[in-house]
């Protein structure tokens, strides 16, 4: 279970796990162990702001991804989200579980409601582009601060 960083603000807690890297748009990926894959997700902040997942859509195993291209879509009852690849690579596994169970993604966006796992082909090249928790959580505080403003 991993450590988290947490802020809350009105009525909503937001949680960032220490233990991978990220997006500035809230995406992570965490290094399996004895592997060279990571498994990818979407932050917590992501998926609350943008409500409850109805329908996940994750491209196949075999799928060529190029850092910061499409490779999953999220549908919620706000809106249709794009998700980027933080790395380039392959898809080895998507998450079969979100067919029949998307709102894990909402439930437990940082263990079961993981979108796929990359093979990557550059990580040591990109892992400069991504950031580190205390980074990140940094990006989604202001980004919190930003959303209060317009309430």
């Amino acid at each position: 279970m991993p450590k988290y960083l947490e802020m809350t603000a009105d009525k909503f807690t937001f949680r960032v796990a220490t233990d991978r890297l990220y997006t500035r748009e809230g995406v992570w990926i965490l290094p399996q162990p004895d592997s060279q894959r990571v498994r990818v997700g979407v932050a917590d902040y992501l998926q609350q702001h943008n409500g409850d997942v109805a329908f996940a859509n994750v491209k196949p195993a075999g799928t060529q991804l190029a850092a910061g291209g499409q490779f999953a879509e999220i549908e919620t009852i706000k809106a249709m989200v794009d998700v980027h690849a933080p790395i380039s690579g392959t898809i080895v596994e998507a998450n079969a579980a979100l067919n029949t169970g998307p709102e894990a993604i909402n439930q437990s966006p940082y263990e079961a409601g993981w979108l796929a796992v990359i093979e990557p082909s550059a990580l040591d090249a990109e892992r400069s582009t991504l950031l580190g928790p205390a980074a990140y959580f940094a990006v989604m505080q202001a980004q919190v601060q930003e959303d209060l403003k317009g309430l």
